[in-house]
């Protein structure tokens, strides 16, 4: 009778987890690296046409013919290193660009499609989340910045309590390049607690503000918070969260000056 303890206080985090409302891109087997490794597409470049992810040559149903400010959810991958393209859906195709991905248990891939210094076509970007500091407890959510803004600098992002004054706050997160991830690919997620926030985003090392919204973070969410030119105009940005398990894996906001 002695192992039956064990294996009740083995059980103990997953009951407690369920009771804490995690999702299916948020379970027990994710903290403890034992999930599928997971992939998903964001199309975030806004000349760019359609586009499709293939496993070498082959298509893959759950990332086809995706539209600009669209994203897929996570779809399971097998445990191997594979090339994968990311292709116009037009014929015939174009490819944007290939990624070599070891694919490994407990880690989530995004692959992006982003516009290129010009803003006439698109260039393929990648972020390899660990998934390595949530604990099984916690019911906090993860935030991460990729900034594909082709018509704003680099950009400081506060995520703060509404109508906070940020004029003496350091950035939530602070000097999102073009083109970049922060948290940096490889890299964990920013965890924060699930609330109500007001998220702004500033040109980088200053405080004027270029995009303003009311978000609600909830417990347990996992954000990617992608900035995207709203017109060719400097500054002119709108926000796209994409977030994992959802029935609208991307949705935009706009800016409320």
């Amino acid at each position: 009778m002695k192992p039956l303890p064990k294996l009740f206080a083995a059980l103990l985090p997953l009951a407690f987890l369920a009771a804490c409302g995690g999702g299916s891109d948020d379970d027990l087997d994710d903290r403890l690296d034992l999930a599928d490794p997971k992939i998903r597409v964001v199309h975030a470049a806004p000349l760019s046409p359609n586009v499709s992810l293939q496993r070498g040559d082959v298509p893959m149903a759950a990332a086809t013919d995706l539209a600009y400010k669209s994203a897929t959810n996570y779809f399971d991958v097998s445990t191997s290193e594979e090339t994968w393209n990311l292709v116009t859906a037009t014929t015939p195709a174009v490819t944007i660009g290939s990624q070599r991905i070891d694919a490994s248990r407990g880690k989530k891939y995004t692959l992006l499609a982003v516009p290129d210094s010009l803003g006439t076509g698109a260039e393929l970007a990648f972020i390899n989340d660990p998934y390595n500091n949530k604990s099984v407890a916690s019911d906090n959510a993860r935030v991460r910045v990729f900034n594909a803004a082709f018509n704003t600098g680099a950009v400081d992002v506060y995520i703060t309590a509404p109508a906070a004054d940020i004029a003496t706050l350091a950035p939530t997160i602070a000097n999102v390049g073009y083109k970049a991830a922060v948290p940096a690919s490889g890299d964990d997620s920013v965890v924060m607690e699930g609330n109500n926030y007001q998220l702004r985003l500033t040109t980088a090392g200053t405080k004027t503000v270029v995009f303003n919204a009311q978000v609600s973070l909830a417990r347990n969410a996992d954000w990617l918070l992608v900035p995207v030119p709203a017109s060719l105009t400097p500054n002119d940005t709108r926000v796209l969260v994409v977030q994992s398990d959802s029935s609208s894996p991307a949705t935009e906001l706009a800016n409320t000056p």
